[in-house]
């Protein structure tokens, strides 16, 4: 790895984005970092001084992605195992169960992922009798695709001792809360190091196929394991890819700086989600009795942000519905009016998901310098009027959902992630997401929505100086085959002379519904190359 880190490359004959010179084709990488941006005749001078040319043949440069918000060994998981993420139909989900079951029979735990009964004719879930069937009895545990809720063998539950007796436990549905927490640990502690290893790898290599390269992995108590964790974090040291930028979601904050994490953060539950009517609402769901679930209040908010802030970690919660997100600001403001708001605003904690927000909650991040960790793909998924926020919400609600548009406006930092597993790792598809938004008033420039994907994931952890190719940077960035470059605004309520090329404003791909999306040619991180596409 050293060795490659100490070579000069001079990259030319392509399109640089680089807000350091709009019109820029060409880009020399030096000791991991960018050394020069610029235009195809200075390129000239330095090619007699570098380790290796390369002709970029009218490719685009970016800055490589960022996901912010990533479960990296279930993403693998999910790639390397049982994925019914396409699943059309409940029998079409118990035939790829069964055919999986029949393919692996030394694996001591079967693990799936992403049903969704919603999208299913038969609007219900497998149940525990047609799932133990389908295995022959072995240990099967198969997420609901926003992994907050899941369905298991008989088998599975047997490991578990006392599970009946938790919450979340109905006989007869998908299991929630402390339930799914307790039967999730156990699958994860059956499975082999080397699988584990084995998922880790193939989610790090998936996502530097895409340009991702930088993830940040929200683990945690309730959603990993401290193997899992750790785990990869020596993976992401000791073999190229992706850099791994890990939280632990635990209000222990000795013990998620022990583990090697940047904070306690991350999914640090303060409510659950819509899709599993679990997100905690001010008002009551419009399918169901009930206003969800609140784990944290305001006042276990406000010690765990003094806590982290005086410890100099990076707080976050996951905060989905308005009254789990009111929660989460009203408690941020208690810690800000005991250690002054100085201090909130530079240890930039975060909300990760922050979906149903008031111009109110939207004002308060602005001011208590919150980033919003955001999946601009939950709409592209569950957004409009007739799509699963709808039915949770109701209409009118549903419109409101994912206001990326007025956090912008407001001078909020915004931060794109996946949440893969619950959607797929797919940067230029989020940004068309967040462009495109079901809602048209929520919509934002391409431009903006590929900052927050790539600059914005840096200053989320706290570095201003990256995420852009410009002198000094570190050099992350992908190589694109992609068409014609352009200024894309959402409406004519841009300013004109942010689409004329006059004015400067480096082009993009042209993200409209129905393009084909870029093809990632290369990934580099810190200047080391960590994927190339096969025959390129």
């Amino acid at each position: 790895m050293s060795a490659y880190e100490h070579r000069t490359v001079l990259l030319r004959g392509g399109e640089v984005h680089s807000p350091a010179d709009p019109f820029a084709t060409a880009m020399v990488v030096e000791r991991g970092h960018i050394a020069w941006v610029g235009s195809e005749g200075a390129a000239d001078a330095f090619a007699s001084g570098v380790d290796e040319v390369v002709d970029l043949e009218g490719a685009l440069v970016t800055p490589a992605f960022v996901d912010a918000h990533v479960h990296t060994t279930a993403t693998g998981l999910a790639l390397t195992g049982l994925d019914l993420s396409a699943a059309t139909s409940l029998a079409e989900a118990a035939q790829r169960i069964r055919a999986y079951a029949e393919a692996r029979p030394a694996d001591r735990i079967l693990i799936g992922h992403g049903w969704d009964a919603a999208r299913w004719p038969e609007r219900r879930p497998l149940t525990r009798a047609e799932l133990d069937e389908l295995t022959g009895g072995r240990p099967l545990y198969l997420t609901r695709i926003d992994v907050h809720s899941a369905v298991v063998t008989t088998a599975l539950l047997d490991l578990v001792p006392g599970v009946r007796e938790l919450t979340g436990f109905h006989d007869g549905q998908p299991l929630t809360g402390d339930a799914h927490h307790a039967v999730r640990a156990a699958a994860y502690a059956a499975l082999s190091p080397q699988q584990r290893t084995e998922a880790q790898r193939a989610a790090r290599h998936h996502a530097a196929s895409l340009g991702i390269g930088t993830l940040h992995e929200c683990g945690g108590p309730e959603i990993s394991s401290e193997d899992d964790f750790t785990g990869l974090l020596d993976l992401a040291r000791s073999e190229p890819g992706p850099r791994v930028v890990g939280y632990w979601a635990d209000l222990d904050i000795e013990r998620a700086r022990a583990l090697g994490a940047l904070g306690a953060a991350g999914d640090l539950f303060a409510d659950g989600s819509l899709g599993s009517h679990t997100a905690c609402l001010h008002e009551p769901y419009a399918d169901r009795t009930g206003a969800g679930v609140s784990h944290l209040d305001a006042a276990a908010v406000a010690a765990h942000v003094v806590a982290c802030t005086e410890a100099g970690l990076q707080a976050g919660f996951h905060a989905i519905g308005d009254a789990a997100v009111d929660a989460v600001v009203e408690g941020v403001r208690a810690a800000a009016e005991k250690l002054g708001l100085a201090r909130i605003r530079a240890a930039r904690h975060r909300v990760e998901h922050a979906e149903m927000l008031t111009p109110g909650s939207i004002a308060a991040f602005a001011e208590l310098g919150l980033t919003a960790s955001v999946q601009p793909a939950f709409d592209a998924y569950w957004g409009g009027d007739e799509g699963m926020y709808a039915d949770r919400l109701g209409v009118e609600r549903a419109r409101t959902l994912n206001p990326y548009a007025a956090l912008l406006r407001a001078g909020v930092p915004l931060a794109f992630g996946s949440d893969s597993p619950v959607t797929p790792l797919d940067p230029w598809g989020t940004v068309r997401a967040a462009a495109f938004h079901r809602t048209p008033e929520h919509r934002i420039s391409v431009r903006a929505a590929f900052t927050a994907h790539t600059r914005g994931g840096w200053r989320a952890v706290g570095r201003d100086d990256a995420g852009t190719l410009v002198p000094g940077a570190p050099a992350d960035y992908a190589i694109w085959r992609t068409g014609e470059l352009v200024v894309q605004a959402p409406d004519d309520r841009v300013a004109r002379w942010s689409t004329d090329p006059r004015s400067g404003t480096p082009g993009l791909p042209d993200l409209s519904p129905g393009r084909d999306l870029p093809v990632c040619l290369r990934t580099v991180v810190f200047g080391q190359t960590v994927f190339v596409r096969p025959n390129e």
